[in-house]
């Protein structure tokens, strides 16, 4: 027989058991599984649209740092006409045509403390506009940086880049002008840095680079900055390599004015 005590543990055992509830026969609302496929669907269209623009990679885009005096290069260049790699208007009566090296120091000096008032005083009035054929001198950081500046002359931002860089030139064939700068350069002036590095090994930027070349020659270039100055549709007359000075090319462009008036 069963004892009172072990009567009691059997009914409060019965008490504690919670009841059992059948699950048959209930099914998931059909509004809460066409949600449920809606949302499966969106998460897979994201995915297949996350990889199609990134290519697959799984990398973020490129970014650069903004660097210092950027906010110089707008104020010198700002709502001046660029179009490719001429800076100013399309009508003015005299071009200034200038090879240039994007880390040579004596092109640094020339674009950072004689071109700031030749754009004020003869390119922004539209008497005088600038032609610039980036060239490659001194070594492979020549030849990254003008790839990249050509890049960037469908933008409409070929002279902010070489300015930027200039104000931030780096030593000679150190290596200073690398993606990372470029990236920089470019998210400082306004442009895509991803864009401009893409760019850059493009048949189209190669082509230029070839065009710039064969123009040197032709010119006779030794040395960079090599600066010319006529009448525009004119051969222009060149100063020997190297900076002539603000007086000499004021004096060469004034004269340029007047037999062009």
């Amino acid at each position: 027989m069963t004892s009172g005590k072990q009567a009691r543990k059997q009914r409060q055992a019965a008490v504690a058991r919670p009841p059992v509830r059948s699950t048959e026969g209930r099914r998931a609302s059909p509004k809460v599984l066409a949600i449920a496929v809606a949302l499966i669907i969106a998460v897979a269209l994201a995915v297949v649209l996350a990889i199609v623009f990134t290519g697959g990679s799984g990398n973020s885009a490129v970014t650069g740092s903004t660097l210092p005096d950027s906010a110089t290069i707008e104020t010198q260049l700002g709502g001046i006409p660029q179009q490719g790699n001429v800076l100013g208007r399309a009508s003015a009566p005299v071009t200034m045509v200038e090879y240039i090296d994007l880390q040579c120091p004596v092109c640094r000096q020339f674009e950072t403390e004689v071109m700031p008032s030749i754009v004020e005083r003869y390119v922004r009035p539209g008497k005088v506009k600038v032609e610039v054929r980036p060239i490659a001198f001194i070594g492979p950081d020549s030849e990254s940086g003008r790839r990249a500046m050509v890049a960037a002359e469908p933008q409409g931002k070929a002279f902010n880049f070489s300015q930027i860089l200039y104000f931030n030139q780096g030593a000679e064939n150190s290596g200073w002008l690398d993606d990372s700068m470029i990236a920089s350069a470019a998210t400082s002036v306004g442009l895509d840095p991803q864009t401009i590095l893409d760019n850059m090994d493009s048949q189209t930027v190669k082509d230029r680079t070839a065009v710039y070349d064969q123009q040197s020659r032709t010119d006779g270039v030794s040395g960079t900055p090599t600066i010319g100055i006529g009448n525009t549709g004119a051969r222009p007359s060149y100063f020997p390599a190297g900076d002539p000075g603000l007086s000499a090319v004021t004096a060469a462009l004034d004269k340029a004015i007047k037999n062009a008036s």
